[in-house]
């Protein structure tokens, strides 16, 4: 099993499958990620507010696992966008890792209220170039968001981390980021368990056919779509089963019926609207 390596628009890669801790408990945390590891995963997605860099950290240091074979995304959080801020998020953040480097940063959230978001993406800036992070991008933006950063600071972030699932696909978002060069990466890519997406007919029939879960077609789908995607478990079997995603193809027709699941008027979102977070 080989997972897909995406090249972002600065030239390195990514795994297009990884493991999400978002709200895995600091104390599941170590055991968590050193189970995704022994698995096969390789890319690991944390963020300084989920309190739990520091046991990714030591699941890294314990697995013996070359720094260059994994790819390890952290954030910046919303009250670290000001003044020389990012420059000491960064620093606590690799310091609860045990990195000297990650492979990507993220600013987490716009906070379009504050209107700081772009003097903190010009910061990531700094970052990469100090090589304290090899990439750098966003999350949660949407397309003024982008747009402005990209003309205030003359770059282009390589991600854009965004909630992405069938009910709630942000085309607006995605197309944008296609035309500019940037890679989407779906957070909440199974809709969190608040909708009943395993039960439509376009994934439950999908997974009979492939004798497949409905999580696997969901996985399978948003690969088949180009989205970067790491679904969080704490069980190693789901571990196992989310990694088990790459010995079938959806048909054109499986893809179209998932794809129509959205409704295209924002009614699927399931998470906080960017707007809306100061």
């Amino acid at each position: 099993m080989t997972i897909p390596l995406i090249t972002l628009n600065d030239g390195h890669t990514i795994p297009q499958l990884g493991c999400g801790v978002f709200k895995v408990d600091p104390a599941d945390t170590e055991r968590t990620v050193s189970d995704a590891l022994e698995v096969g995963y390789r890319h690991i997605d944390t963020a300084a507010i989920y309190g739990n860099e520091a046991g990714v950290g030591a699941a890294i240091a314990k697995s013996g696992i070359a720094r260059d074979e994994l790819f390890i995304t952290t954030k910046l959080w919303n009250d670290r966008h000001d003044g020389d801020e990012p420059n000491k998020a960064i620093a606590e953040s690799l310091e609860k890792l045990g990195l000297e480097q990650v492979d990507l940063y993220l600013v987490h959230w716009p906070t379009p209220a504050k209107d700081n978001y772009v003097h903190a993406f010009a910061k990531l800036v700094e970052l990469r170039e100090q090589g304290l992070t090899r990439s750098i991008g966003v999350s949660n933006h949407l397309v003024p968001h982008l747009e402005r950063i990209v003309a205030e600071t003359g770059v282009t972030p390589a991600v854009n981390q965004i909630e992405l699932h069938p009910a709630y696909q942000q085309r607006e978002v995605t197309t944008w980021a296609a035309d500019h060069g940037i890679r989407i990466e779906a957070w909440g890519p199974l809709g969190q368990g608040k909708y009943d997406l395993f039960g439509t007919p376009a994934v439950a029939d999908a997974a009979t056919a492939h004798g497949k879960t409905p999580a696997q077609i969901v996985i399978g789908w948003h690969l088949q779509k180009g989205n970067i995607v790491f679904p969080k478990s704490v069980r190693i079997e789901r571990l196992r089963e989310n990694l088990d995603v790459f010995d079938f193809t959806l048909t054109d027709t499986e893809l179209s019926a998932i794809d129509a699941l959205d409704p295209q008027d924002g009614s699927g979102r399931v998470g906080t609207h960017p707007e809306e977070l100061n």
